[in-house]
């Protein structure tokens, strides 16, 4: 049952990623965007077993979840607004790396051959990004490099997610709890950072709403297929399933918005799925 939620995640994954780029593609506040987003999500998780179970372990692990996973979000939206889809959502996906060394530097886990040959393909995917960067976006004029950096810190704040939520589930905090916090948490950050970075741009369009909507409704997949993929099934199997969703957004870039996919950027792709394959042995 885990490794079942665990595609569905994948899915809402690449569909999540995809959204995200189609509304990055243009000046847009994306402060609004995730609270619509965080509503929605929020709303969803009220449906849901026991989802006001404000007990500590919910409290703790459900807010810092939440606020590593709007953190990590608002990272990637910006960054998608610099590069293409497939750059980026390939790059957040590999957060395995710094799961993996966090675990070897902080708790004292080893690390096998193979999963540092998985580290090695890892750096490599990154690197064959950069060896050939896309061409400035028209959108924001930022160098892709600034993308391909709030790209990675991306990457970085998203390997906590899964951990922490798993070990809030360990610790008794309740599934649909944690959902709602999340949800919470997005509508919240998301107001603040648009109120303090983006008042210049608010206005709530029908199109905003729209693309708030379909995201929440990804976003709310993606989380309530985590956290059951978590609960039933081993994060050891689960999480690089859930990891392998940028093959399916890079397809998704090139048919819909016509993304060149170059060798650079196919190499770099297939070393992430080695790479993910890898760091799950």
């Amino acid at each position: 049952m885990g490794i079942l939620f665990a595609f569905c995640c994948l899915f809402c994954s690449a569909a999540s990623d995809f959204v995200f780029k189609l509304f990055a593609r243009k000046p847009r506040p994306r402060g609004l965007f995730t609270a619509i987003v965080g509503v929605v999500c929020a709303s969803v998780a009220c449906f849901g077993p026991n989802p006001f179970d404000f007990s500590a372990p919910t409290l703790i692990w459900g807010g810092l979840t939440g606020l590593l996973s709007i953190a990590a979000n608002l990272l990637l939206i910006e960054a998608l607004g610099m590069i293409s889809a497939g750059v980026g959502a390939t790059i957040f996906r590999l957060n395995l790396v710094p799961v993996t060394l966090g675990a070897w530097l902080i708790l004292g886990e080893t690390i096998s051959s193979l999963q540092w040959c998985g580290i090695i393909a890892a750096i490599a995917a990154i690197l064959c990004f950069t060896t050939k960067p896309e061409k400035p976006s028209a959108v924001s004029g930022s160098p892709v490099r600034k993308g391909l950096l709030l790209a990675i810190l991306a990457c970085l704040l998203r390997a906590g997610l899964g951990l922490t939520c798993k070990y809030g589930l360990l610790q008794g905090a309740s599934r649909s709890g944690i959902v709602l916090l999340i949800g919470l948490c997005w509508a919240v950050v998301g107001t603040l950072y648009s109120f303090f970075r983006e008042r210049k741009q608010w206005k709530l369009d029908s199109l905003l709403l729209g693309y708030g909507l379909l995201s929440g409704i990804c976003v709310t997949g993606i989380t309530v297929f985590l956290a059951a993929s978590l609960q039933y099934g081993q994060a050891a199997v689960v999480l690089p399933i859930e990891q392998m969703s940028f093959p399916l957004t890079l397809l998704f870039s090139a048919v819909i918005l016509k993304e060149k996919i170059t060798r650079w950027k196919a190499a770099a792709v297939l070393l992430g799925v080695l790479a993910v394959l890898l760091l799950s042995l």
